[in-house]
């Protein structure tokens, strides 16, 4: 699986490379269910999560699809987890091999990220992501949605949002998870359900919200979601070498569209 996070270096900033990405393609699911329990826990990207699940069985990925959500956000926290949630939306598209559907996605990850101040950095990222996207070649578009994520959090960093990055990061695991676990309930396979275990990743990821300014640590919509990660952390918890049952992963997947509806809100926790 690919080492998403230079810990030692920026914390989640993910380094992908194309040869990388393809190796991550190859690997199991039982694969990426052991890496998770390295000494170096790394954060896969939703396009790794959706590559594993393809592996075990044949994926509707249109049918995976939300209906449009607000560019409009105004609050810097709420805007970096949609946008990382957005960054997830785009790989689905790709595995769809939906052309006009990428460069909507394409759209509305620069809005955001203008949001954020980062969009000079994007707008190259965008055309290509629309050339691409027109000329139907996936694998490319694949790794450039790779480099627009890495592009967002690199520029987010360089402007001491450091922050703003694991929010990011945050929103596309979750994303990436509820489209994963909705797969497994409707379509129930054990070596796609073993995907599911990552008390470490999970645990991890609280640790880095706990380590935000206070401030930010305040935001209702931060609060919550690091409350509720100390639940989902129990709910994927499942003994080692042993597939949760249908019902484990409808509880996990019930957990994160709860937290999806809060990011999404125009109305988020108060």
């Amino acid at each position: 699986m690919i080492r998403l996070v230079a810990l030692a270096m920026l914390a989640l900033i993910p380094v992908v490379s194309t040869a990388k990405a393809e190796e991550a393609r190859r690997l199991s699911a039982d694969q990426m269910t052991k890496a998770v329990g390295t000494d170096s826990i790394s954060v896969p990207t939703p396009g790794e999560l959706f590559a594993a699940l393809a592996k075990t069985e044949k994926i509707n990925w249109s049918a995976q699809y939300r209906g449009p959500m607000p560019t409009t956000y105004s609050n810097r926290a709420q805007i970096a987890l949609n946008l990382g949630g957005l960054i997830a939306d785009g790989f689905i598209a790709v595995e769809a091999k939906d052309g006009q559907q990428v460069k909507n996605i394409g759209s509305d990850i620069m809005k955001l990220g203008k949001a954020l101040g980062v969009s000079e950095q994007l707008l190259s990222r965008g055309n290509s992501i629309n050339e691409f996207a027109e000329h139907n070649e996936w694998d490319t578009l694949q790794a450039e949605l790779e480099a627009t994520e890495n592009e967002v959090k690199s520029s987010m960093q360089s402007h001491a949002d450091q922050e703003l990055v694991i929010l990011v990061t945050l929103g596309g695991w979750i994303r990436g998870t509820q489209v994963v676990t909705g797969a497994i309930v409707k379509n129930y396979n054990e070596s796609a359900a073993k995907v599911l275990r990552q008390p470490a990743l999970v645990h991890f990821m609280q640790a880095k919200l706990n380590e935000i300014s206070p401030e930010l640590r305040q935001e209702p919509l931060v609060k919550s979601m690091s409350g509720q990660l100390n639940g989902i952390e129990k709910l994927v918890s499942f003994p080692g070498g042993k597939a949760p049952s249908v019902e484990e992963v409808r509880k996990v997947n019930e957990a994160v569209d709860k937290l999806m509806t809060e990011i999404e809100s125009k109305e988020p926790p108060k």
